[in-house]
C-alpha cells in the first residue's frame, strides 16, 4: 500500500495531529482532513501553534487509527488560506467542543 493511502486512512480517521513548524516544538491540534489535505484552524479563540506561517516547512506526526502509536511523520509546507463557504462550515461542524472563531487557516501539503 502506498504512503497516501495509509495517510488517507489514517487521517479520515483522526480528529487530532501534531504539528511541528521547523525552529519550534511539535503541537497536538485539532484538524481536518479535507480533499487530500490537512486544514488547521489557527489564532483567534483556536488553538495556537508558534512558527505557523505561510510557506513555513513543517513535520506532520500521524498516528494510526486503530492502534493509536505513531504511524508516520510527514514533512509539508503551511499554505495560509482563505477558506471558501464549505470548507469554512466543514471546518465548523469538526469543531465539535466550542464555538470557532480563528484567524488563519493553513493547508499542510505534502513537500
Amino acid at each position: 500500500m502506498e504512503i497516501e493511502q495509509v495517510l488517507d486512512a489514517a487521517l479520515r480517521k483522526a480528529a487530532a495531529v501534531w504539528v511541528r513548524p521547523d525552529g519550534h516544538d511539535a503541537r497536538l491540534v485539532w484538524a481536518l482532513w479535507r480533499d487530500g489535505v490537512v486544514l488547521v484552524a489557527v489564532g483567534g479563540s483556536e488553538q495556537v501553534v508558534p512558527g505557523l506561517a505561510d510557506g513555513v516547512a513543517c513535520t506532520l506526526t500521524v498516528r494510526s487509527p486503530t492502534t493509536r502509536s505513531h504511524l508516520v511523520d510527514v514533512p509539508v509546507t503551511a499554505r495560509r488560506v482563505v477558506p471558501d463557504d464549505d470548507t469554512a462550515g466543514a471546518l465548523r461542524a469538526a469543531r465539535l467542543n466550542t464555538t470557532p472563531a480563528w484567524d488563519e487557516v493553513f493547508r499542510l501539503e505534502p513537500a
